[in-house]
């Protein structure tokens, strides 16, 4: 079936995306421009902003008195522009691993940042839980999806603070409750869109609350003001973001895609768990739909590389693990067919065969 993309990120998206995405280099809407020249002022590009912010709108149900922004700097950028727009004291955040992390490290630029909870002592296997949130913070601040280390958040919290969550690399990969957040962001290169766009979903009552100058650019409402045009948006990104987010709608919406990320995760887990020369590294109940992470079991670990080379040359392209996890990890993100993953599980009974 040809190579099978399971890269962390920038990662699969959807064949049609591509297709359409392709036409529109050459010609953008019939306008005689590619898409890449286009005017983001032009009627045109206007239009496939207004569908794309709808779109993202109905497919997660998001309430009135939030809004939807496409911003440019990736996810990493939104480190501190939260802090910037909403830590006035104290923040909270719940450290999953490097990403998690790196935004704490940010925010503490910005005020006084208390690490809630951490699941740093098992090397980030499990997520943390039972633990208690200050009344005190200015915001709770979650990474829903651990890339690295292939461990997820399968429900929404609740929090007696304002709720920010990093879900750059799960959006849209099931229904979330976007009415116990106040501000949901990420970067688009896994589940929506080529690199180069951020979304940031930022409920409206919770900003304009610190008493520092914001700079224009970092301040969400000038951003919201302006339609996320307050300078050159990402425009190509933002095309390919609507196209994905047409072919999510057409599979059935959020719902249906939650019912197909689980099936290609139990077709992969349950390999994982009954080969013999493969082992998960996150504990069950906090397993990753989107980034599933394993290992050579106890006394095969001499054939890391072997496999990998075997994987490779059957077509599977990006299962190597993250250098502080090792072994092998399977981003199966929404445009991953059930297909694709089972291509992987015959190649893993295969080299089982030959080498159990």
């Amino acid at each position: 079936m040809g190579k099978v993309n399971f890269s962390a990120g920038p990662s699969i998206l959807p064949r049609i995306a591509f297709e359409n995405a392709a036409k529109a280099v050459l010609d953008f809407d019939g306008i005689g421009l590619s898409i890449l020249e286009v005017s983001h002022r032009s009627k045109e590009f206007q239009a496939v902003m207004d569908e794309t912010v709808a779109l993202f709108k109905e497919l997660l149900g998001v309430p009135e008195g939030y809004h939807v922004l496409f911003l440019g700097g990736g996810a990493s950028t939104q480190f501190f522009h939260i802090p910037y727009n909403l830590l006035e004291k104290k923040a909270g955040y719940v450290n999953t691993g490097v990403w998690a992390k790196k935004a704490m490290k940010e925010a503490a630029n910005f005020g006084e940042t208390v690490c809630v909870a951490s699941s740093e002592d098992k090397n980030f296997t499990y997520i943390p839980k039972g633990f208690d949130i200050p009344s005190d913070l200015d915001y709770l601040h979650i990474t829903t999806n651990n890339t690295i280390y292939g461990t997820e958040y399968h429900t929404d919290i609740d929090s007696p603070v304002t709720l920010v969550a990093d879900m750059s690399s799960d959006i849209l990969s099931r229904p979330v409750d976007v009415s116990k957040y106040g501000l949901i962001y990420g970067g688009a290169q896994k589940n929506l869109a080529p690199a180069g766009v951020t979304f940031v979903i930022v409920r409206e009552d919770i900003l304009g609350k610190v008493s520092r100058k914001l700079p224009s650019m970092v301040d969400y409402r000038l951003h919201i003001d302006n339609g996320s045009m307050y300078n050159t948006p990402p425009v190509f990104p933002i095309f390919v973001m609507r196209e994905t987010l047409r072919w999510l709608k057409g599979l059935g919406g959020v719902k249906e895609m939650e019912k197909i990320n689980r099936k290609k995760a139990e077709i992969l887990y349950d390999e994982i768990d009954s080969n013999p020369l493969f082992k998960g590294t996150a504990v069950k109940e906090d397993r990753s739909l989107m980034n599933i992470c394993f290992v050579m079991n106890d006394g095969f670990e001499d054939l890391a590389d072997e496999f990998r080379t075997f994987a490779t040359e059957r077509g599977m392209v990006g299962i190597k693990g993250h250098r502080l996890v090792g072994g092998f990890r399977a981003s199966t993100y929404n445009a991953m067919s059930v297909e694709g993953v089972q291509a992987l599980v015959d190649t893993m009974r295969e080299f089982a065969k030959i080498k159990g």
